[in-house]
């Protein structure tokens, strides 16, 4: 029984391998547009997807950005300037490309243009913290997708969402995770909206990379930033041991979880673009497959024990 069994589940896993295999033809004709470019993911997406014969759109949020990965890249590559956060950079981009594909359409957008900062407790925060980052999180997918959708519907192609394993589980406060778990829940109604046009929505959803969203000097940063601007009252709830804590776990966790190997995620982004069957959903990373997603799945009474045992207590605390 065992044997049929593992028999069984070993084939399954070579009809899987065999269907993903499949590529799409003709990448030469197929435009993808990547938001985010300047570095990081969308970068390093930019030029394997170039290497690989597709005809790049690479919106970068600065004049830098765009010169130094056109260095990189071949004549299919364009860059064009693109600031989520404003609709009307949006606009425009968005005509630029209507322009540059034509009939075709635009096979792809990726949705990976993304802020870490500001991130701390929720108390240590304003509702203008939570707006910056949603604006460019959660926000700024939403007006890039629906700026392009048509375009999209009319090469019946694909929408990459670059959300996060932590879209599906808050270990930390702040925006971050709220505006992950926006984009998860976009993600998800989207996919069912637009299948009957022959689009499909595809989910990336990353563990702890090394990029420059968990740079360490600069979440320590943003984070005594925070704790410099809270009122003697709360600092006075927390007491500076918290404070110093929180930056010592930091870069302990860093050590721990940190991936520095980005191409775990970029040929996830880059099978969700390219693969005939692609999958619903992606998650790049031994931390995100093996520890945060079971996580996910626990009771949250459990999940709450567990977090709360390795987190610093504030001075006040009555745990």
């Amino acid at each position: 029984m065992l044997f049929y069994i593992l028999g069984l589940v070993a084939a399954w896993f070579i009809y899987r391998w065999y269907k993903e295999s499949k590529r799409v033809p003709n990448e030469g004709d197929k435009y993808v547009f990547i938001t985010g470019c300047d570095s990081g993911f969308g970068n390093n997406l930019a030029k394997h997807l170039d290497k690989l014969g597709f005809r790049v759109i690479a919106g970068c949020y600065t004049e830098k950005g765009e010169i130094e990965l056109k260095k990189v890249s071949s004549e299919r590559l364009t860059t064009v300037p693109l600031d989520v956060t404003k609709s009307e950079s949006v606009k425009k981009a968005t005509a630029f490309i209507k322009d540059l594909v034509g009939e075709k359409g635009l096979w792809a957008v990726v949705n990976n243009a993304g802020v870490g900062t500001p991130s701390g407790p929720c108390d240590w925060l304003n509702v203008e913290d939570y707006k910056s980052m949603l604006a460019v999180n959660l926000n700024g997918v939403i007006d890039v997708t629906l700026s392009v959708l048509q375009l999209i519907k009319k090469a019946k192609g694909r929408v990459v969402n670059v959300a996060s394993v932590f879209g599906r589980i808050s270990p930390f406060g702040g925006p971050y995770c709220v505006s992950k778990y926006g984009v998860e829940a976009f993600n998800d109604s989207l996919r069912l909206n637009v299948a009957p046009f022959g689009v499909k929505v595809l989910c990336i959803e990353p563990g702890f990379f090394k990029t420059s969203m968990s740079d360490t000097a600069v979440l320590k940063s943003n984070m005594k930033k925070l704790w410099d601007r809270l009122p003697q009252e709360t600092k006075d709830d927390y007491g500076p041991a918290f404070l110093d804590t929180m930056l010592e776990q930091m870069d302990e966790r860093s050590r721990q979880f940190t991936d520095g190997d980005l191409m775990k995620v970029v040929s996830c982004m880059e099978h969700a673009i390219s693969a005939l069957h692609p999958r619903y959903r992606y998650s790049p990373g031994w931390d995100a497959k093996f520890f945060w997603l079971p996580l996910s799945y626990m009771p949250s009474c459990l999940v709450d024990r567990f977090f709360l045992r390795y987190t610093p207590n504030p001075k006040v605390s009555v745990l």
